[in-house]
């Protein structure tokens, strides 16, 4: 097979003739990805590249956190085809985090919603405040530090500095685990319990502490300590 084509799919029908025929769901992920990827290259067609994306990586979760740079490098990978995967998973991103600014974040479901398709991106933990008003809708995000979380680089006041200048109702804590484990370290829950006290004091409600990780390996892809009455 030369350059530049791309083999059909089981049952005969090409990705593109497939999502018209039978519509979007009918695809299967490598699929999805060989209509961003568009040509395959000699003996591998799009849809193989784009399975073979998905094996190497484990899981769309896991292509998702990759850079356009470390995709270029991949073999029948271009720049261009990179910067197309990347921006569509950024759309993707965005899309979500969207749809959920217009409802209450009150869950940690919400707040994956909000910011786990974002953060699950990065390659050191972030620390988020999340500004919420008296309905509990988001006001902004304010990111507090960025690097090992722990109760140094995370102090009260640093944490509480952003929701008090807000006049925020309510604020739910928020950081990732690049590891995509989102298990909470020692360090975590005494900051956890640190906070807990201190929004008692300032009469300001600290409504959850959530970290984010990500759903690969079937795992549950945030943990809440509120989940666990210790909020």
């Amino acid at each position: 097979m030369g350059a530049g084509t791309t083999k059909e799919t089981e049952g005969g029908e090409q990705p593109r003739e497939k999502i018209f025929a039978q519509g979007l769901g009918a695809l299967s992920d490598g699929e999805l990805l060989s209509i961003l990827i568009r040509t395959g290259i000699v003996g591998l067609s799009a849809v193989e590249l784009g399975r073979q994306l998905l094996k190497r990586y484990g899981s769309l979760g896991g292509l998702s956190r990759c850079t356009a740079s470390e995709l270029a490098k991949v073999r029948g990978l271009s720049d261009n085809k990179a910067v197309q995967l990347v921006a569509a998973f950024g759309l993707a991103s965005r899309l979500s985090a969207e749809c959920v600014r217009r409802e209450r974040i009150d869950s940690p479901e919400r707040v994956f919603q909000l910011l786990g398709m974002e953060m699950r991106f990065l390659a050191k933990e972030s620390l988020r405040v999340v500004l919420l008003d008296t309905r509990y809708q988001l006001m902004r995000v304010e990111e507090v530090s960025r690097g090992t979380v722990n109760e140094s680089i995370a102090h009260p006041r640093d944490i509480f500095g952003p929701v008090l200048t807000a006049a925020a109702f309510a604020f739910i804590l928020v950081h990732n685990h690049p590891s995509g484990d989102p298990t909470p370290s020692e360090a975590d829950r005494r900051l956890t319990a640190r906070l807990t006290e201190a929004s008692k004091l300032l009469q300001v409600q600290l409504l959850d502490h959530v970290i984010l990780g990500s759903s690969d390996n079937g795992r549950n892809p945030w943990f809440s300590f509120k989940q666990i009455g210790m909020i």
